[in-house]
């Protein structure tokens, strides 16, 4: 097959971008990172970098002659810097999956839209709503979310009747929230779907996820209670939402798995995503690989798993036991080049490798 992108243009220069630069080199293709922060994780590896705002247009139309195809390496990317680059060059994911995964109120209503289940929620404009959203839910809690931005934890508070709806309100210091009813789940898990120009998708081993003050800290790749039934209900679901939104790359869809075995969509993340990191060494093509195909015009292929993994992110301090994990024969270790660890920050994260157990998962 020839190979046509000989270039290719990333939005944004953290971790994602630069894991996803190193995929690209090794097909070949050279990278151009656009990031208004100097010395980004991605622009390390590799010389073409712009520095500028999302919104300097002059900046962008200079990136957009300079590269054969557009991609973003998260969703907090400006809509407006997307719909301008699609005027020159094509843009994947497109900036319709942007746009729904940038608003949790449309998200959410996107996912039921299509017949995925969430965990019950309202929009909220006022102080009030809070109220009347606990009532509607016959619950006395609930979970109170900004509609855009916030990751990670930000962006949002837990609430109950026995509060003050107008300081929880003020709190989030937002025109436009979603209030969500809290789940009693049994675990997190996430599954991550390629889909390349040709609609062809491919699904990944859906992950078993642990989290640390609402962070990612641990992603288990099997887990014995994703049994088969959940891994092929996830994974129907992500091609489900694939075909929706005609993904051209990667993306992610967190679930929440009930006592009774139910899933519940949480969020999509239109792109690579922390929970995939397992990829890259325990599997034949990791989700980077995945998405530089696609978004390249290149067919995805079947990811087949030959180890068992955990993968553990380095968040903080953490990255203070590097020594021990540079010492240990089955750890793979994968460092961003960020060079202050602050509380909370993502600094590399390691994947500990054991012997195949079970392929189906």
């Amino acid at each position: 097959m020839k190979m046509e992108i000989k270039t290719l243009g990333i939005l944004g220069g953290g971790q994602l971008g630069r894991m996803s630069a190193l995929a690209a080199a090794n097909l070949g293709i050279r990278v151009h990172i656009f990031c208004p922060e100097k010395d980004c994780p991605a622009s390390q590896v590799t010389h073409l970098f712009t520095c500028a705002d999302y919104e300097d247009r002059n900046a962008l139309k200079a990136f957009a002659d300079s590269v054969d195809v557009i991609t973003y390496e998260f969703e907090n990317i400006p809509i407006e810097t997307v719909r301008y680059l699609q005027g020159f060059k094509k843009v994947y994911p497109d900036d319709k999956l942007l746009e729904v995964s940038q608003n949790r109120l449309k998200e959410k209503k996107f996912l039921n839209d299509i017949g995925i289940r969430t965990a019950p929620w309202a929009p909220a404009y006022k102080a009030s709503d809070i109220n009347d959203a606990i009532r509607g839910f016959k619950t006395s809690e609930c979970i109170i979310k900004t509609a855009r931005f916030g990751y990670d934890g930000k962006g949002q508070l837990k609430h109950n009747d026995k509060m003050l709806s107008q300081d929880s309100w003020a709190k989030l210091d937002t025109e436009e929230a979603i209030i969500e009813g809290i789940i009693d789940f049994a675990f997190e898990c996430s599954v991550i779907v390629a889909r390349d120009i040709f609609g062809k998708s491919e699904v990944f081993p859906v992950t078993f996820n642990e989290h640390s003050n609402h962070i990612l800290s641990k992603s288990i790749v099997p887990h014995p209670s994703i049994s088969d039934t959940i891994s092929s209900e996830a994974r129907a679901v992500a091609v489900t939402l694939a075909d929706a939104v005609g993904l051209v790359g990667v993306l992610a869809l967190e679930l929440f798995i009930t006592k009774q075995g139910d899933l519940l969509a949480n969020e999509i993340a239109p792109r690579t995503h922390n929970s995939g990191h397992w990829t890259m060494d325990a599997c034949t093509v990791s989700q980077f690989d995945q998405h530089v195909r696609a978004v390249c015009g290149l067919p995805v292929l079947k990811p087949l798993r030959h180890s068992d993994v955990t993968m553990i992110n380095l968040i903080g301090d953490d990255v203070k036991r590097l020594p021990e994990y540079l010492s240990m024969d089955n750890a793979r270790v994968h460092l961003y080049g960020k060079t202050e660890a602050r509380a909370g920050r993502k600094m590399g994260h390691v994947n500990l490798l054991s012997p195949l157990t079970n392929p189906e998962k």
